[in-house]
């Protein structure tokens, strides 16, 4: 995809950060480079093979410890350079709790 036809705009890292990727099930893990990086997705520069990886949904590890990260799904490959946009967690509404729902009834107070 051309840079001109990304709906948000990218901040492009000269050296690149480095990131890992991680299966959702934690079975396989692969170092690289993030060279650029959206609201809606980045730009990856895989250490390796990506050949035998299942990178439908897999997480960007953005810190050592795995605390900061993003789910993920590959949209692109160009030999070791993989575009991904990230996938948001499904937000449900909470319904209100029994007592927030009650309604005064005038007059029984």
């Amino acid at each position: 995809m051309g840079k001109e036809l990304r709906k948000s705009q990218r901040i492009d890292f000269e050296r690149g950060i480095d990131v890992q990727i991680m299966g959702i099930d934690g079975t396989w893990r692969r170092s690289c480079r993030m060279l650029d990086v959206s609201e809606g997705g980045a730009l990856l520069k895989v250490d390796g093979s990506v050949g035998d990886l299942d990178l439908k949904e897999f997480f960007l590890l953005l810190s050592s410890t795995g605390l900061a990260y993003r789910r993920c799904k590959m949209v692109r490959v160009n030999g070791d350079q993989v575009g991904v946009i990230f996938l948001r967690p499904d937000v449900k509404k909470k319904s209100a709790s029994p007592s927030a729902r009650r309604v005064p009834v005038e007059g029984l107070a």
